[in-house]
């Protein structure tokens, strides 16, 4: 049976000790027996009968047949019951919105997308998401009151305390946006606020159930590059809550150097690998981009997102097709950024590197391979044990589905504060 978080027999803890039952439950897809959760949790007895009367009649578990385990009688199987409560995940990128549904085992039930607002009127930035959000929970059928709430992935940086959208990157207009409150106080609902980068990996995390590794890095590739980690099972958010910072990590940037001859030299991670900066290589090296092509992006500091959005699907495309020009620049791209977490690896020590994002996921079939290797045959790899890296199964909604995991991880994993089933 995989291990479970520890409860307490104080019923000043109650609604700790739901979460504690929650979330044992929701680790073991095929269920659990009272008994078992009794020793799994170091509850006792009586607290785990408490506990799990006052969550079946909540509609959160079920009793799902019985089993029979050596003499005795039969034990009934307790399971989550997945539709009984929601959770809302928005992804604010420069270019759309993305909004999911997700119910409580953490499976998308819906999913939808709104081009970015202006921020040059804050108000109207509130009404078309939580017009969105409404959209999204009536179009499944889902009650409001069984939504326990919104999370927001931004990029970074924000101000977590207050709930601020700060300064993001190529969202110039995106200044001071109080998002949180107002869009909680616009849709009646509880909202999280959270970096991107870190949403990813609670994203991560949750949904791994009980293969969710003690300590990884999460690469998010988007409209820029950036580590979200989780260190014994919390996520590194830092004092102000804008950990994940990677793209100054210094690197050889090989081929994507831009130099004449091509021989390479250093360079910050974030800067190679900029969307918009590698369409434009790509496009000089005759790299099939689709119909988009490599024009019409924009110079630096003007870049047409929804452009590099589209040559980056012709480069997904050709990638997907074998073209070995598209595959070749894929891998390099790969390679780069695995030389850059060569440093968090040696940094952390942290044995699992999981890639994902919007704009990962559409090269990561020549990527992936890549980034392995430079990570394994880096000459300055410090760790001595195996280095796993695998790609995130969310695909290019990562961030949104992270988003909403964070309400999630906040309702469900048992922590003495911000429990949003606590009464």
């Amino acid at each position: 049976m995989a291990e479970h978080r520890r409860g307490a027999n104080l019923p000043s803890l109650g609604g700790f000790n739901r979460t504690v039952v929650l979330d044992a439950i929701r680790r073991s897809p095929g269920g659990l027996s009272r008994v078992e959760l009794a020793a799994g949790t170091g509850l006792s007895p009586q607290t785990v009968s408490n506990v799990t009367r006052f969550l079946i009649d909540a509609g959160m578990i079920v009793e799902s047949g019985t089993v029979v385990s050596g003499r005795g009688k039969p034990r009934t199987i307790l399971r989550l019951e997945a539709r009984s409560r929601f959770a809302v995940g928005v992804h604010v990128d420069p270019a759309v919105v993305t909004y999911v549904l997700l119910d409580l085992a953490g499976s998308v039930v819906a999913e939808s997308t709104t081009s970015t607002p202006s921020a040059e009127d804050p108000d109207q930035v509130v009404r078309t998401m939580a017009a969105a959000v409404d959209g999204l929970v009536g179009g499944a059928g889902v009650a409001p009151e069984s939504v326990l709430g919104v999370g927001i992935a931004s990029p970074g940086p924000i101000d977590a305390a207050a709930g601020i959208v700060l300064d993001p990157p190529f969202l110039p207009r995106w200044r001071d946006v109080p998002l949180r409150d107002a869009l909680g106080d616009a849709t009646g609902y509880p909202v999280l606020l959270e970096k991107d980068v870190t949403a990813a990996a609670v994203g991560e995390m949750f949904l791994a159930r009980e293969s969710a590794a003690r300590d990884f890095a999460f690469v998010y590739f988007g409209t820029g590059f950036g580590v979200g980690l989780v260190l014994d099972h919390e996520p590194v958010r830092g004092s102000g809550s804008n950990a994940g910072d990677a793209g100054h990590i210094m690197v050889d940037q090989g081929s994507l150097a831009g130099t004449p001859d091509g021989s390479g030299g250093r360079g910050e991670v974030g800067a190679t690998v900029t969307p918009d900066r590698l369409v434009r290589i790509a496009a000089e090296r005759g790299v099939p981009l689709g119909e988009a092509g490599g024009a019409d992006i924009g110079a630096d500091g003007d870049v047409d997102l929804a452009a590099v959005d589209r040559a980056w699907d012709g480069l997904g495309a050709a990638v997907d097709a074998g073209d070995p020009l598209a595959t070749a620049f894929a891998a390099e791209v790969g390679a780069v950024m695995g030389r850059a977490v060569v440093v968090i690896v040696n940094l952390l020590d942290v044995d699992r590197v999981v890639f994902g994002g919007p704009f990962w996921a559409r090269i990561a079939a020549a990527a992936l391979p890549a980034a392995t290797a430079a990570i394994a045959g880096s000459p300055i790899l410090v760790p001595k044990h195996p280095v796993t890296v695998v790609e995130s199964p969310r695909g290019a909604d990562v961030a949104a589905v992270g988003a909403a995991c964070l309400v999630l991880d906040a309702a469900l994993s048992p922590r003495a504060s911000t429990m949003l089933i606590a009464h």
